[in-house]
């Protein structure tokens, strides 16, 4: 079991916010400026295949509202169905980006679940990391899954809640607590959190972080939104750290009669 921190590190290098964030859905590239400081996330993921960062040098770039100067750039694969595809785009990636490490891999199994295909997504993650990627990796609820990817060498596992852009929150807390139990590396929820207290319960159970898009790009107010799933991930990570008390069947007063004055 990882010891417990009080920083997120990830292939080496540690963050205050425990919180990531996606960089799409938002209505124009200045609210997602915007929603992105509020939230006060340090790694930003970028949907390679629909975001531009330089592939389109005559159109906006995201990189002129979230700079690399500031923040973690996290490029994944959202769209890619089978491993080659994965692969390819990481590599594009790198080089939009001067060789940046640092990937989110996710290799889908459908277009109507967007549930993660396990054996393309383990094929994608062992080329990666021979390929010198550091791989963060979108993954199912599965223990023996998320064991047989940080074998493989990803520096973080990260199990879907529930599914992408479902806003349906922790649907199986008892496997993210097999997977935190036996993991050594970082454990991050991503997809399914639909509102703060999705998050703050991902970081009671012991994750050591949350990324999200939908559930802040979708809000009615985003930027409110970003601001309230720091808190949240603020206060689920200080809930995990103090320890709750157990659950019990019967009451147990908050004022004793042992030793009263009267």
């Amino acid at each position: 079991m990882k010891p417990i921190t009080e920083t997120l590190t990830i292939a080496g290098k540690s963050y205050g916010s425990r919180l990531l964030v996606g960089s799409g859905k938002y209505k124009d590239l200045e609210q997602t400026r915007i929603a992105t400081e509020a939230s006060g996330a340090e790694i930003i993921t970028v949907a390679i295949r629909r975001v531009n960062i330089g592939q389109d040098p005559n159109a906006p770039s995201l990189l002129d509202v979230v700079p690399p100067s500031k923040y973690t750039i996290l490029p994944n694969t959202a769209g890619c169905y089978n491993a080659d595809d994965a692969v390819y785009t990481l590599q594009l990636a790198r080089e939009l980006l001067n060789g940046h490490k640092l990937v989110k891999l996710e290799v889908l199994g459908d277009e109507k679940t967007l549930f993660p295909n396990m054996p393309e997504t383990l094929k994608a993650a062992e080329r990666l990391v021979k390929d010198g990627f550091d791989v963060m990796v979108y993954c199912s609820d599965d223990p023996i899954q998320a064991r047989m990817l940080e074998d493989i060498g990803c520096c973080a596992v990260m199990p879907l809640a529930s599914l992408i852009g479902s806003g349906m929150g922790i649907l199986n807390p008892w496997n993210l607590s097999l997977i935190i139990e036996q993991a050594k590396v970082p454990v991050l929820v991503d997809a399914g959190v639909g509102t703060a207290s999705d998050a703050a319960i991902a970081m009671e159970l012991g994750c050591d972080g949350v990324l999200m898009n939908t559930a802040i790009a979708g809000a009615q107010d985003p930027v409110r939104m970003a601001r309230a799933m720091k808190l949240a991930v603020e206060a689920g990570r200080e809930a995990y750290l103090a320890g709750r008390i157990p659950r019990r069947f019967m009451a147990s007063p908050s004022s004793p009669m042992a030793g009263r004055v009267v």
